[in-house]
């Protein structure tokens, strides 16, 4: 293995901290039956609000005495059905008639003068005679004309060009259109306009025209006059237009209904409904008042406006518990808090999580008032609290954003609830952080207590609610900070049993010296008790500096060796002059030597310490080999009968598990080095600082660091923390020279060999790194 430049071997062991997490059948089943329970009660809730929402407004009449408040929870838009046929009748009225140009009677009109202007012009030429004329005219157009009108056309010298002019005046009349005006039908439509459709080419001209514009048969005459006195036309045909051309005038514009209803029907599709809105919290009906016209046409719309059962928003909510589910899985345990959660954690994480996503759905259907009710009712700090010291502060943020999240997500928080229930989560999972007594969870109380007002009390005035919403809101926001404090007090030393956590306040009971085990091992153990307190001080310290728990550092390293009580005489720190190792073989002392990690995980599961604590005792040997019993065994066996076989190492190997907690490891290096420092002669700070890294080097080249999630910065926070630690306790004193290499070997010999407990110094030959 390569090695750093702080001389620590370095690969890829740490890789096996990705690997997957085992599948545990318990933890699964419970985390499903939560997932189900929360999800029916999602159902139930949806199910409920929307039977709730439809109402039953039968009690409601117009013109009775309102018995109670009617007040919209959502915003409602609806179409005022009398405002909207006012518009639409006058939209309707505005629509101008619709009068279309009659290319029949057109024709018809000029196909006349023509051949009459034909036939004239004709007679003229062949200079017939007046009466001949007048004759002619007669028999082709039978009392169309007056003699006198004939008479006054046939001795005019300019009768070609009055013939010409009454073509050209008869045209502009049929081109601007005589207009047959029905008596009736046209009431109904637009009283100054009327629309004029001319078919032009194939192509509708489509012309709007005040009626005062328009020229009727009966108004022709004026018409015509006002045209001819605007224009340069003889004196003779001024008055012979009139009576020349009245034969031939005939009304060509006429009013179509199919058109007109056509208009009618497009007017109608595109009329906009008149649109009335009803705000959220507005009061569509008022108790003690007479229910009118306007509040029945509110209430109708109130009614239509609840939707029939839409299984889609379930669909949603169940989609978004399971993100709140995922959320908890991914980010708990490894991510959040370093390590996996035990049965038990999953367990209790899975009853707060349905306990508040229920209590949730059933607080949603109570009113208690025109404020975030529902998050005020709701310990959610007490649901926070519980896991932040069972478990760590970290998977409690993680509680207090998903928590809430998952409520409003699934429509059972407003925005004010979730804002109030995510900010008390929050400071929840942080309010107990330096805790040490149980009086601080009271404390704790208080402090949510008035963050929670001061929350209720933005929220109420960002809602602009009315004076007397104040005191039940900030009432009942203080006592759920109170409470919730309460709460975990009478929750936390059952929880603490069942889940045997090591919390502060359980490890502050257990760092008693003079607890019954710790005075026992006193007495029974002077030396070892020494030694467990000196260890204590430097695992401390060191998890102090790199922020691992110290003080479950102590409390491991005060029982991490309570093995040894039974046989106290058999560990060099409890000897005097007598060893009685001296008397028994090396396999035998192994045995005794090993005994005491698993007579001391016994007692620790007698005395009901947490696990935590536990696997430090059983952890804080690894599974080093007990080196000096093992080469001594080695000795032995070659001088009797030179075979090595039948001396198996197993035999001299400690039956732990490397530690796989950074306390753990910080116990074992304080444990081996404390002991080992014993042995050094004159420990000044220099000699202290090689021979503690040689020591360090040799845990982690046998591979008893390699679980722990230490990194290298860390080893030498801590190595020179038990440099300052242990100098200051020997005091400085002058260094003479000798051999480094003697000195660890020494300390191997103390600790390991014939006169302690093992695998301190570098690994023998045969022993497993």
């Amino acid at each position: 293995m390569k090695r750093n430049r702080n001389g620590f071997a370095s690969g890829d062991i740490f890789l096996k901290k990705f690997r997957l997490p085992k599948f545990r059948l318990g933890p699964a089943l419970v985390s499903l039956l939560a997932f189900i329970i929360s999800g029916g009660a999602i159902i139930w809730g949806s199910m409920r609000s929307d039977i709730a929402e439809a109402g039953n407004y039968t009690e409601f009449e117009l013109g009775r005495v309102a018995e109670r408040d009617i007040i919209s929870e959502h915003a409602v838009s609806y179409v005022d059905e009398d405002a909207t046929q006012l518009r639409r009748e006058a939209e309707e009225r505005l629509v101008p008639a619709v009068f279309v140009f009659s290319r029949e009677a057109d024709e018809g009109s000029r196909s006349s003068y023509s051949r009459f202007a034909e036939l004239s012009r004709n007679l003229f030429s062949q200079r017939s005679s007046a009466e001949a004329y007048k004759l002619a005219v007669q028999a082709e157009l039978p009392g169309a004309f007056g003699s006198n009108t004939l008479d006054m056309l046939f001795r005019d010298s300019g009768r070609d060009r009055i013939l010409d002019y009454g073509s050209a005046v008869l045209d502009y009349l049929l081109d601007t259109g005589i207009v047959a005006i029905p008596q009736i039908g046209l009431e109904m439509f637009n009283p100054d306009v009327v629309d004029l459709y001319h078919n032009s080419s194939g192509r509708i001209e489509r012309e709007r025209v005040p009626y005062d514009r328009l020229i009727s048969y009966d108004g022709v005459e004026d018409a015509l006059r006002r045209h001819i006195a605007g224009g340069a036309f003889p004196a003779a045909f001024t008055v012979l237009a009139f009576p020349l051309l009245k034969p031939f005038i005939t009304e060509n514009v006429f009013f179509s209904p199919q058109e007109t209803s056509l208009r009618l029907a497009e007017v109608r599709t595109q009329a906009k409904p008149v649109m009335k809105y009803i705000e959220e919290g507005d009061r569509v009906i008022r108790k003690g008042f007479i229910i009118g016209e306007g509040d029945m046409v509110k209430l109708r719309a109130l009614i239509n406006s609840q939707p029939g059962y839409d299984p889609r928003p379930v669909v949603g909510h169940i989609l978004i518990l399971f993100l709140v589910y995922g959320l908890l899985v991914f980010m708990g345990g490894k991510r959040s808090i370093g390590r996996i959660l035990s049965p038990a954690e999953v367990y209790l994480l899975a009853i707060l999580t349905v306990l508040y996503i229920v209590g949730a759905v059933f607080l949603r259907t109570v009113p208690l008032g025109n404020y975030p009710s529902a998050a005020l009712a709701l310990p959610t700090a007490l649901v926070i609290m519980l896991p932040a010291i069972l478990i760590g502060s970290r998977l409690a943020v993680v509680l207090a954003l998903a928590l809430p999240l998952g409520a409003f997500m699934s429509g059972h928080f407003d925005v004010p609830s979730f804002v109030f229930a995510l900010s008390s989560g929050i400071v929840a999972a942080y309010v107990l952080q330096n805790a040490e007594k149980r009086m601080d969870l009271i404390k704790a109380g208080f402090i949510l207590a008035l963050v929670h007002i001061f929350t209720a009390t933005g929220l109420l005035l960002i809602k602009r609610s009315s004076l007397a919403d104040y005191p039940p809101a900030l009432f009942l926001a203080a006592f759920n900070g109170v409470a919730s404090g309460m709460l975990v007090l009478g929750f936390l030393p059952m929880l603490e049993h069942v889940l045997n956590a090591p919390t502060t306040f359980r490890l502050i009971e257990l760092s008693d010296l003079n607890s019954p085990i710790l005075k026992r091992l006193f007495t029974a153990a002077p030396g070892t008790y020494s030694h467990s307190v000196m260890v204590a001080n430097l695992a401390e310290s060191a998890c102090q500096e790199i922020g691992a728990n110290p003080l479950l550092a102590r409390v491991g390293a005060y029982y991490h060796d309570i093995g040894k009580i039974d046989q106290p005489d058999y560990f060099v720190e409890n000897q005097t002059v007598y060893n009685k190792h001296d008397d028994i073989p090396p396999r035998l002392s192994a045995t005794v030597i090993r005994s005491h990690v698993k007579l001391g995980v016994e007692k620790a599961r007698l005395l009901g310490l947490p696990q935590a604590v536990t696997d430090i005792i059983s952890e804080h040997h690894g599974n080093s080999v007990i080196s000096w019993f093992y080469h001594e065994a080695l000795k032995r066996e070659s001088a009797d009968s030179h075979n090595k076989s039948a001396v198996n190492v197993e035999d001299f190997t400690y039956p732990g598990n490397p530690p796989r907690s950074r306390e753990s490891a910080v116990v074992m290096l304080a444990d081996v080095t404390e002991a080992a420092v014993r042995t050094l002669k004159k420990p000044t700070a220099s000699r202290l600082e090689k021979f503690i890294h040689e020591m360090f080097l040799s845990k982690f080249d046998s591979g008893q660091l390699w679980d722990s999630d230490l990194t290298f910065r860390e080893l030498q926070t801590i190595e020179n923390i038990f440099v300052r630690v242990l100098a200051g306790h020997y005091h400085s004193r002058i260094e003479y020279p000798k051999q480094l290499k003697e000195a660890v070997q020494a300390a191997a010999h103390t600790h390991s060999g014939g006169h302690g407990e093992g695998g301190t110094g570098p690994a023998s030959p045969g022993a497993p790194v």
